[in-house]
Parts: C-alpha cells; structure tokens; sequence
C-alpha cells in the first residue's frame, strides 16, 4: 500500500502509547497471503464495491461484536434485528458455556515490549475455569491468520512489564476464537443464503448445483444463527509464525520505519 506521508502510515497502520508508535498486529498480519480473500475479489470483480462491501461488513461484524459483548456484561436492553439470529443462537449456546467477560479488560489495548506491537483484545474471558484471550470473529470457518493474531495477544499479555501496567492478576493460561455467524436455508432445496456488506452468496452444501432450485424460486426461511469455539492452549509455534510475518512486514514497510524511527 502507497502512504502520502509519515503521519498517514503511523496512523494507518499502528498506535501510539504512552508516547511510543507501535505497528498494529491486524495490519502486520495483512503480509501473510489470504486465499479465501482472494477469492473474494475475484468473485466481485471490481476494486470499488469490494471496498463498499468490506467497509458495510466491518460495521455489520461491530455490531454483533457489540451486541455479544454486551450480552455477556448484562448490559444488552435490545437486540437489533439485523443480528438477531446470530445473537438468539449463541444466548442458547452459552446457557451451558457459561462464557464470563472481565469488563476491564473488553476492548482492551495491549502491546508487547519486548518485540514491539500493539493490538486490540476483544475480551479476557474466564471459560471452563481457565483465564485467556477470548477473539470473536464473524465468519463462514476458522482461519490460520486467527491463531497468529490471538498468539500475539497472549505473548504480550503474559510480559510482566505489560501484566503490571494492565493491572492483570491472572496469568494468561488459554485463548478461545468464537466463530459467530447467521444465513437462511431454503425450505425446498436445502441451499443456504448469507448476507453480508450488502452481498448475497448462495452455497449449494451437500445437495449439489443441479438440485438446487432456480434463484427466483427459492423459498429463504428465517435468519439461523451458528456459533462455534475452539481453543488453542498451546501459541509458542503460532507466534513464532507471527514473528517471521512481522519481520517480512518490517522488511516490505522499511523506508516508513526507518523515517518512523522504528528500526
């Protein structure tokens, strides 16, 4: 990406704290190659309405982010309706989960010292009695550039310099990522519709393109939600892989840290 000045690739692609600039964990992850993206672009065709539907889902995908987070304080008085499927699915999911939010620490900054980068943390969740990094992503799967990015938080959560400015009482043991979604299913066919920044994508699942109706001819039922978690205990190997991607980023972003006094 082209930046006009120092002062755009500062605030594009890191935070300043306590008067230190350092590079955000999303935007040193956007070096690593996405294949699903990719794909997406292809699909869409044009540079315009990718950034239209990107720019619709990342307010679609804070909203539910909110409603979730809200929901698990106590504080939520009302779901809105575009998310009302995806938010009614997990309230049933977690009468058994029983996730618990630290509000502290819900949106939280944290940085890492000693490899220096910055991020923000969805929420440190107490889950099954474990203490960790709790990452909720709205999407279709589970993707590797998750496990970099929740490495990262952990690593720098655990640093004691970082534990003591946070106020942290609680060693970081685990790291979850809750995978929320919702689509429609059609009654006659079984197809499944999803709606997001504004675009409809049609999967045909196990029935096959041949057995599905013609798109006119659908019969879409009620907005379903799907909620999913995983755990990944163990991020030595993940942040190992996020700090070989930092360092590519370092390298393809070298004239900007260098006139940043980063490197």
């Amino acid at each position: 990406m082209r930046y006009k000045d120092l002062t755009e690739f500062k605030e594009t692609t890191g935070h300043e704290i306590a008067g230190i600039w350092y590079p955000r964990v999303t935007k040193i992850l956007e070096v690593k190659s996405k294949p699903a993206l990719q794909n997406f672009f292809r699909e869409v065709g044009d540079y315009a309405s990718v950034e239209s539907i990107k720019n619709k889902s990342a307010e679609e995908g804070t909203l539910l982010h909110k409603t979730i987070q809200d929901y698990l304080q106590g504080k939520l008085t009302e779901i809105p309706e575009s998310v009302k499927g995806a938010v009614t699915a997990f309230q049933k999911f977690n009468e058994s989960k029983d996730i618990i939010l630290h509000p502290e620490f819900v949106e939280r900054p944290v940085w890492s010292i000693r490899h220096r980068y910055s991020g923000t943390v969805d929420a440190l969740a107490t889950i099954d009695g474990k203490f960790g990094v709790l990452d909720i992503k709205t999407s279709t799967g589970f993707y590797p550039e998750y496990n970099l990015q929740t490495s990262a938080y952990a690593s720098a959560l655990r640093e004691f310099e970082i534990k003591k400015r946070l106020g942290l009482a609680h060693e970081i043991e685990t790291r979850w990522i809750l995978r929320i979604d919702q689509q429609r299913s059609c009654r006659k066919c079984g197809a499944s519709l999803r709606e997001k920044g504004g675009r409809k994508k049609i999967r045909f699942g196990r029935v096959g393109k041949s057995a599905v109706c013609p798109e006119d001819e659908h019969e879409w039922g009620e907005m379903k939600g799907e909620v999913a978690i995983r755990e990944f205990p163990y991020y030595y190997k993940d942040f190992r892989a996020f700090v070989a991607a930092k360092i590519l980023w370092e390298w393809e972003n070298d004239y900007w840290l260098k006139q940043a006094g980063y490197l």
